[in-house]
């Protein structure tokens, strides 16, 4: 984009308490199998209804002044399960549990055949999208590692076949949304940080290959975990970050407010485009714009402006509308206040 310090999400938004049960939702782990009890509209009208709760959130993005926006994972019961489930050789009705971030018990689906994406999965989501705004839109996909990492491998008994076989899958579901009109496509890997013996093994060849022929602004996401269920104190440091210089992406996507993280962070990624957490989802206190901007300022001492995207630390699905929305605002306000700066 042409604009100087562009806004963004990472991925969701608040889904509308209309439309999911979010007592429900909150109390539970992100789910890696489908859990249709979530909605609270029948399957019939469920479709319409997503569509209905997306454009919501696509306007109120445009209202608060994002350069760049999403569809909020509006349709989706976690960032992970829509895509990761619709795949053949997938057993979803006899899931198994594997170990996932933090020393937790997961229950993932089950491996059991060849994995292949025989249709389209979320081409219709940038469909409506595209059909809705005329700003830039971008959409996220499972990355090729965390799917790896969240599934019981009962076919390819070989970490790195299993990657591979995701990480085709990916490519073609990117391929197509990019033809449907997506301007940004987003990986989201935030298991690489967890997993760092193997993700240094092979999670930037299952990247690049999700990657392989995908023009124009790509991103990998990386974080710590939802500021709604990480309690204790994240690292200011990223453990797995300067092997990521040598991906494929065009940007790295990384949090930083709620981890206070050590700006020298972004030294590891020279040559990268940096999309920069400053926005704390843990805290539900509304940032001023004044902190967001001294935030900012902060980056600018180890990174060029003309490399630098603001956004939250994470996705954003498990914090009040209200206030997602207001620190949104008060994030693009932040913005403004070092864009004039600088001169932009």
């Amino acid at each position: 984009m042409d604009v100087l310090l562009p806004t963004t999400v990472v991925g969701s938004l608040p889904q509308p308490n209309w439309l999911v049960d979010k007592d429900f939702m909150m109390s539970n782990q992100p789910p890696r199998v489908r859990l249709t009890s979530v909605w609270r509209v029948a399957e019939p009208y469920l479709e319409e209804a997503q569509d209905d709760a997306t454009y919501v959130a696509v306007k109120m993005q445009e209202a608060v002044g994002l350069d760049i926006v999403s569809d909020g994972e509006i349709r989706r019961e976690s960032y992970f399960n829509r895509f990761a489930t619709a795949l053949d050789g997938i057993d979803i009705d006899n899931p198994a549990e594997v170990e996932g971030r933090n020393k937790t018990r997961q229950i993932v689906p089950r491996v059991v055949g060849e994995i292949r994406r025989s249709r389209p999965v979320q081409v219709r989501d940038i469909e409506h999208m595209r059909a809705i705004t005329d700003r830039p839109i971008k959409i996220t996909v499972p990355g090729p590692f965390t799917m790896m990492r969240l599934a019981k491998d009962e076919h390819y008994h070989d970490k790195e076949a299993l990657l591979m076989a995701y990480a085709a899958a990916v490519n073609e579901e990117l391929r197509d949304l990019k033809a449907a009109g997506a301007d940004i496509v987003q990986l989201d890997e935030p298991f690489v940080e967890s997993f760092v013996e193997e993700a240094e093994r092979f999670a930037v060849k299952g990247i690049n290959r999700s990657l392989e022929g995908i023009e124009g602004t790509t991103v990998v996401h990386v974080c710590f975990g939802y500021g709604h269920y990480v309690h204790t104190e994240k690292p200011n440091a990223y453990s797995f970050l300067g092997p990521l210089n040598e991906c494929r992406a065009t940007q790295i996507s990384i949090e930083a407010a709620q981890p206070n993280l050590d700006v020298t962070m972004l030294d590891l990624l020279p040559d990268k485009q940096v999309m920069y957490g400053v926005l704390d989802l843990k805290d539900h206190t509304v940032e001023t714009p004044e902190i967001v901007a001294s935030r900012l300022r902060r980056a600018l001492e180890r990174i060029d402006a003309e490399r630098l995207v603001v956004a939250p630390d994470c996705g954003m699905k498990y914090l009040p509308s209200d206030i997602a929305y207001a620190k949104l605002a008060a994030m693009v306000q932040g913005r403004d206040q070092v864009r004039a700066e600088l001169g932009g």
